[in-house]
Parts: structure tokens; C-alpha cells; sequence
């Protein structure tokens, strides 16, 4: 049973570290952007409210999105079965760029009143702690390095032909 575990979790993690790496990369800066829009009178009051919300109604908020833009996917997911691939990747991608703006923005006003359920507060840390450390093994890996190298060198590349020219 202990050897089922641990290979149910190697491939959660295999699975699961392209999703996490890519909201990891964008879930500050999008929220962040979506952030600025408390400049208007009107997104200020909506996240005020947001705030405000009891526990499970934090957890409505949250999973609003996600609801939304299940069917935006699976419209995707049809595309590509009628042959429009690029239509489709284009489509599915903007809607994890937009649900992943959008959880993050969530995520950080409806938080403290998610940490108010039992059940989020003692696994939410445990989630976040299995997933820095795995995103640690990640950046600390070989390919992870080489990869970040190639991408460091390549960019110091293109900006000294930038002031060569």
C-alpha cells in the first residue's frame, strides 16, 4: 500500500507540475494587474465586498470563476475536435490566463475568510508546503537549471546585439 502511495503521488507531481509552474510564473503579477482596477470606483466596492464575505460565501466567490469558464473549455475541447486546432490551443489558454488572473485576485481577498473553515485551514498549509516543495525540486533540478542558463545567455546574447546595432 505504502509503494501505491508514493507512486500515485510521483504522478500527481509529474501531472501537476506544468499547471503549478505556470500559475507560480503568473498568479502575483496578474493579480497584481487585476489588482490596479481598485482604482474605479465601481472594483473597489467589489472587492470591499469581497472581503466582507462570511466563510462559504468566500468559497462561492472562489469557485465562480471556475464554474464561468468550464464552459469557455469545453467550447475549446470542441474545437479541437472539429479540426480548428489553433482556434481551440488559443482559446484554452486565454481562459487559464484569465481563471488564473482571476483566482489569484480572488484568492488573496476571500483568504482570510477561508482560513476560517476548519478543513481550509488545516490543509491549505499542507498544500502549500507539498507544493514549495516540489516546485524547490523543480528549480533545483538539472534540466530546470540548464534550462534557466540557456535562457539567462540567450538574453544577455540579444541585448549586446541590441547595443551593437
Amino acid at each position: 500500500m505504502r509503494i501505491l502511495k508514493k507512486l500515485l503521488r510521483a504522478i500527481a507531481a509529474v501531472l501537476l507540475v506544468p499547471v503549478l509552474l505556470f500559475e507560480e510564473w503568473g498568479w502575483e503579477p496578474l493579480a497584481r494587474a487585476l489588482g490596479k482596477l481598485a482604482r474605479l470606483t465601481v472594483w473597489a466596492h467589489l472587492e470591499n465586498r469581497l472581503r466582507a464575505l462570511p466563510p462559504w460565501g468566500a468559497v462561492l466567490a472562489f469557485l465562480a470563476p471556475m464554474v464561468l469558464l468550464f464552459p469557455v473549455k469545453l467550447l475549446g475541447l470542441f474545437l479541437l475536435g472539429q479540426g480548428h486546432p489553433t482556434t481551440a490551443v488559443v482559446l484554452l489558454l486565454s481562459a487559464k490566463l484569465v481563471g488564473t488572473a482571476i483566482l489569484a485576485w480572488l484568492f488573496q481577498l476571500v483568504e482570510p475568510a477561508l482560513m476560517r473553515i476548519p478543513v481550509f485551514a488545516r490543509w491549505y498549509p499542507r498544500w502549500k508546503t507539498w507544493k514549495d516543495r516540489l516546485l524547490t525540486a523543480v528549480r533545483l533540478s538539472i534540466p530546470w537549471r540548464a534550462a534557466r542558463y540557456l535562457k539567462n545567455s540567450t538574453r544577455r546574447w540579444w541585448r549586446s546585439m541590441r547595443r551593437a546595432s
